[in-house]
């Protein structure tokens, strides 16, 4: 379905990315990764998402805090592959803190990452998305887009900003052929998650295991976490002809978090 197309995906080296990355590839999508990570690591993840789906897949290590970076990144992509058909911004960080405590520094950072370089990548992308009369702009919000919790004011600030910018993007490239949908997780178990775990368990003296209920069930139904290749499939759809009516959305995948 995707043969032609090429994604870019930010922050796709490890978790939620890198399994929207492979299912854009298992679809036929050229991926471009980008994010942190161990250079051999990130070139065998590369080199496997290609030869598995015989796919074109390049990595770009642009800092998502620097302006600049990104926009170089997308004309690389654009003049590599012709165009960004699917930009998915999925790069974050997390600081947890009440706000009183907050480092400044911490603020600006998960800001930079989590919300801004969201809006530099679309801006970089759209030209080349509106003469082509096609594109796929996906946001990666969370639960915190749409609902909050205490010692996050960084990240539910963020991830609500996020959804603000998507609705906007969709309403500015209506009838264009570009949609503009924000995907919001609850609990996934990635290593962002899994350090967030360690630290409870750590600090409660109790095992990871019953750490690791006592979070998803705080918050959901479901008492499970999404996976990245449940947001993979996601992904995928919005960029399906079924999704053509689908834009300004925020999406849920939360095991009901957001029913409550």
């Amino acid at each position: 379905m995707l043969k032609g197309k090429t994604a870019l995906v930010t922050g796709s080296t490890s978790g939620i990315g890198q399994g929207i990355a492979e299912a854009l590839a298992a679809g036929g999508a050229n991926v471009v990764l980008n994010g942190f990570g161990e250079g051999a690591a990130i070139e065998a993840l590369r080199a496997e998402i290609a030869e598995k789906n015989g796919v074109t897949v390049t990595y770009d290590g642009a800092d998502m805090t620097k302006p600049a970076e990104i926009a170089r990144m997308v004309k690389d992509a654009e003049a590599q592959f012709g165009a960004v058909d699917i930009l998915v911004n999925n790069a974050g960080i997390q600081y947890v803190s009440p706000i009183e405590e907050f480092p400044d520094e911490r603020w600006d950072a998960v800001i930079a990452i989590n919300l801004s370089s969201a809006f530099h990548t679309t801006k970089a992308a759209l030209p080349a998305m509106r003469s082509k009369g096609w594109g796929r702009i996906i946001n990666i919000a969370s639960a915190h887009g749409l609902s909050a919790s205490a010692n996050k004011s960084a990240y539910v600030a963020a991830k609500h900003g996020i959804v603000g910018l998507t609705k906007v993007t969709a309403l500015e490239t209506g009838g264009s052929g570009i949609t503009c949908n924000a995907i919001c997780p609850g609990w996934v178990l990635t290593p962002l998650v899994k350090k967030q775990i360690e630290d409870r368990a750590a600090a409660s003296g109790k095992s990871y295991e019953e750490e690791k209920l006592a979070l998803v069930a705080e918050k959901t139904p479901s008492k499970d976490f999404s996976t990245p290749e449940q947001i993979g499939g996601l992904a995928v759809f919005l960029c399906s002809p079924s999704a053509d009516q689908i834009t300004g959305a925020p999406l849920s995948i939360d095991g009901g978090w957001m029913a409550q």
